[in-house]
């Protein structure tokens, strides 16, 4: 189980510090490249962008220490869980009521759901 909780912490602190710097760094370039978004270059509109990036490298980040250090192991996996699972529900809901995403964003829906699963897995497994 050892193996399994390192692999997933790290996929997912990987991804979400990946994502975090990238969109970070350049929204407007990265949101049209991985999930064909045009952003307008209006101040308020990337303020928030970014600030959800930073959230998401801060994540990744705490999640990526649980890997190295063990009593952080809990804390990085439940910091994992509620990022995945609640962007995949609130992704879901838009789902539901926007209509259909593109295909980029689909795929990221379902990163989204196995990663939450499976840190919320990791999560029970060190609860027992």
């Amino acid at each position: 189980m050892e193996i399994i909780r390192i692999i997933v912490l790290s996929l997912s602190a990987l991804m979400l510090v990946f994502v975090g710097v990238m969109r970070l760094s350049n929204p407007i370039k990265t949101y049209l490249k991985s999930s064909g978004i045009k952003l307008e270059n209006d101040a308020s509109l990337l303020n928030e962008m970014r600030g959800v990036a930073a959230v998401m490298l801060f994540a990744g980040m705490i999640i990526l220490l649980g890997t190295f250090i063990e009593k952080l192991t809990f804390n990085s996996h439940l910091v994992a869980s509620l990022i995945f699972i609640g962007f995949a529900i609130g992704r879901l809901i838009s789902l539901k009521a926007d209509g259909k995403p593109s295909k980029q964003i689909i795929q990221g829906i379902l990163f989204e759901i196995v990663l939450g699963v499976a840190n919320a897995f990791c999560l029970i497994h060190v609860l027992g």
